[in-house]
């Protein structure tokens, strides 16, 4: 107290921590979040080595260049076209407040030393955070929700190819419904939609952006006179593959808490709701894949279980109750493994890691479940006090308008996500002559197709 005292009275806290302790603590609090997350995206590098072996070890340096990427186009425009005022609701104004790179060389950027982002201030969501508390936030999503697109590349994409569209995703993909649904003057957060922590911006769209890569890897094997995808087996490094899920898991404590964007009772709301739903998709899916397919317990599935849990409570973490975590939770092993059975039939991709039935099914499923599930309670403890009651608890007519918008949000993201993903890989393929790595495929090609087809594990 008596360090804050003095910087107080020298002037030397920024004016936003001055006398103002919530805001202080709302500010410390995301900085945390934000690094929990950072640590998500060098994470799933580690669950493709746990994943694919011991062989993939490109893919630390990938997530390494993907969050150093995230950090430096989010903080040159990124972070303005998503988060800033919005252009009649479609796009952040990449020139707004001093411009671009967060101010640049001005001491007077708002946020910076005197002041908070605007929508973080009594106007909308009112919960203190300085411009550069909430930048470091959005740029540790955006950076983990390109890893997860990434995991599709396999060693088959050239990458160059894979670093020219991250670029591209970092200004506009990834920025487009994060600016419709996370922003307070985005066109969807207007006409009501709601995505507590990402299961249509970051989980769901990632599935549409990579299933626009793996289209065009398809296009270019198919001109290769291959009949089917090269499949890439699964083969466990089991130490890998825990060390990766204990991060992810531990990292979803900022993912999902953090999107309060305050330090305030609901947060420890959003940890249970969080992690309940995680140990009972874990369970569910062990239970389910012993009474459907006769295996027993196995580390590939307990893993996929705790990811099914925590992809499909992300929507909804602040706006449900510990029991409706718990129930959703259990729905996530046999969703997880229909998802699986679906996708592995499908021999023009190769997806081990599991981008389609976990992450693409999983943020589906979770932003349809919200005007079922949803508690208004909760969701005005989380900042969401226009959330109306779920039809499991009363919201009749309400609950329903709630989930045609929830689907339309739906519907518009996945298509424009997958759309403006498909030409953008297409002019990269056009510009570098292709963006499969042809060797790779060739030399593998026998060992690869010879191998478990895609999700037997």
């Amino acid at each position: 107290m008596m360090l804050i005292n003095y910087l107080n009275q020298n002037k030397i806290m920024p004016l936003v921590f001055r006398g103002n302790y919530y805001y202080l603590a709302n500010n410390l609090w995301v900085v945390i979040a934000a690094l929990l997350v950072f640590t998500m995206t060098i994470a799933v590098g580690l669950l493709e080595i746990g994943e694919l072996g011991e062989d993939f070890w490109g893919s630390l340096l990938k997530t390494l260049v993907i969050t150093a990427t995230a950090i430096f186009v989010m903080a040159l425009v990124g972070f303005n076209t998503a988060f800033a005022p919005t252009v009649h609701g479609l796009i952040g104004n990449p020139l707004y407040g001093p411009g671009l790179l967060l101010g640049g060389f001005s001491s007077k950027s708002s946020g910076l030393l005197s002041g908070v982002w605007w929508s973080m201030t009594s106007s909308y969501f009112g919960t203190g955070l300085i411009t550069g508390t909430y930048f470091l936030f959005e740029a540790a999503f955006a950076s983990v929700t390109f890893a997860l697109v990434s995991v599709i590349a396999l060693k088959k994409v050239k990458f160059s190819a894979l670093f020219i569209f991250s670029v591209v995703y970092f200004v506009i993909i990834w920025n487009l419904p994060a600016a419709w649904i996370w922003n307070p003057t985005g066109w969807l957060y207007m006409m009501g939609m709601r995505d507590f922590a990402g299961g249509l911006v970051v989980h769901a769209a990632a599935g549409a952006a990579g299933l626009a890569i793996v289209l065009q890897i398809w296009r270019e094997e198919k001109k290769m006179r291959l009949k089917e995808s090269p499949q890439v087996p699964i083969k466990m490094s089991r130490g890998w593959l825990t060390l990766s899920i204990l991060l992810l898991w531990v990292g979803w404590f900022g993912f999902n808490p953090g999107s309060v964007l305050a330090f305030n009772d609901d947060v420890l709301v959003v940890v249970l709701t969080t992690f309940i739903a995680a140990s009972a998709s874990l369970i569910s899916t062990l239970l389910f894949n012993y009474l459907i397919n006769k295996n027993s317990p196995d580390l590939l599935y307990a893993v996929n279980g705790v990811l099914m849990g925590l992809i499909i409570i992300t929507p909804l973490a602040g706006f449900v109750s510990p029991g409706s975590a718990l129930i959703l939770g259990l729905l996530g092993g046999p969703l997880f493994l229909a998802g699986e059975r679906y996708f592995s039939r499908l021999k023009w991709m190769s997806d081990p890691v599991g981008l389609f039935p976990g992450h693409f099914l999983g943020g589906i499923f979770g932003v349809t479940m919200i005007p079922f599930f949803t508690q208004a309670s909760f969701a005005a403890a989380s900042g969401n006090p226009t959330l109306p009651n779920g039809f499991l608890f009363g919201g009749g007519f309400l609950a329903l308008k709630q989930l045609g918008i929830e689907e339309l949000g739906v519907v518009v993201v996945i298509a424009v996500v997958f759309i403006m993903s498909f030409i953008t890989i297409l002019g990269i393929s056009k510009l570098l002559g292709g963006i499969t790595n042809s060797q790779y495929i060739q030399v593998h090609r026998e060992e690869i197709s010879s191998s478990e087809p895609l999700l037997t594990k």
